[in-house]
């Protein structure tokens, strides 16, 4: 487990990118926090490190936005699902066992459908008005 605290939206991004540096075709980040800690922000930085070259914005309302870069980035925002059986209905098993990375806003809503090899990402308002970031990979070591 990694913690790293940010103070600004491009700071916020480089955790991203340099995250995104490290990921490999078939990696899943499970993003955690509340409205306007930074998720998409970080997603954009990922996406940055991936080769991505349009804009990325939270896909709250097509829930699923897919890039081309160096592999596939899979953006997926699961705010407006109320079960885990409505993320199993997306059909998200080809992207999430695929050639590309996932990363998903919201993944608690996912809940026993995610994953075990996640990487879980949590982000948390700091009382300075920065962030925490909290990095876990699923064999437990720090990102």
């Amino acid at each position: 487990m990694s913690e790293i605290r940010t103070q600004d939206a491009e700071e916020t991004r480089d955790v991203g990118r340099r995250l995104g540096g490290t990921l490999l075709p078939g990696d899943i980040v499970a993003l955690t926090g509340p409205l306007g800690a930074g998720k998409t922000v970080f997603a954009q930085g990922v996406a940055e490190s991936l080769g991505v070259d349009e804009p990325v914005t939270s896909p709250t309302f097509t829930l699923i936005c897919e890039y081309e870069g160096i592999m596939p980035f899979y953006h997926m925002d699961l705010y407006r699902l109320d079960t885990p059986d409505e993320f199993a209905w997306l059909g998200v098993e080809e992207m999430l066992n695929g050639n590309g990375v996932s990363l998903l806003e919201w993944s608690e809503k996912a809940g026993e459908e995610l994953p075990d090899r996640a990487i879980h990402v949590g982000i948390e308002l700091s009382y300075d008005g920065g962030r925490i970031i909290t990095i876990i990979r699923s064999d437990g070591e720090a990102a």
